[in-house]
């Protein structure tokens, strides 16, 4: 089976749905600001859920990205893509305001990671976005976090 080589840069779809990612983070830290208290446990639970989700889908990629180029001798893009799972599951059990830290500074490693090896599958053009993605995201997490 041939594959074709990989997309330099996101096309517009990618940009939209990116994008669009970002509301339930924005609108979830917002949430944890203007909710009454009986609703703050169910609202961060949400933020946190789809921070941990986030996640565990950008270490997801590295494993899939591995496989695709068949990187058996290198272990790290494979360990990478569970690390950020395992970390995003622990952050969920922890106190909503450690766990919504905690999830902002994962994405941020994520972020820092991707920059390290987005580089070998040629994947360069997408770290524009995923800055702009990992900056909102991050910050969404730390002013839910603030918010308690």
């Amino acid at each position: 089976m041939q594959f074709s080589p990989f997309k330099a840069n996101p096309p517009p779809w990618a940009l939209r749905l990116g994008y669009a990612g970002l509301i339930p983070f924005i609108f979830g830290a917002a949430l944890i600001w203007l909710v009454e208290a009986s609703a703050l446990p169910f609202v961060m639970l949400a933020l946190a859920g789809y921070a941990a989700t986030i996640a565990s889908f950008l270490g997801g990629i590295h494993w899939g990205l591995a496989m695709r180029e068949g990187q058996d001798g290198d272990l790290f893009p494979y360990l990478w893509g569970i690390i950020p799972a395992l970390l995003a599951w622990i952050a969920i059990i922890m106190p909503p305001w450690a766990g919504l830290v905690v999830l902002g500074v994962l994405l941020l490693i994520c972020y820092a990671v991707d920059r390290r090896l987005y580089g070998r599958y040629h994947l360069e053009g997408w770290l524009p976005l995923r800055f702009r993605l990992t900056l909102v995201a991050s910050l969404s997490c730390f002013f839910g976090a603030s918010g308690l």
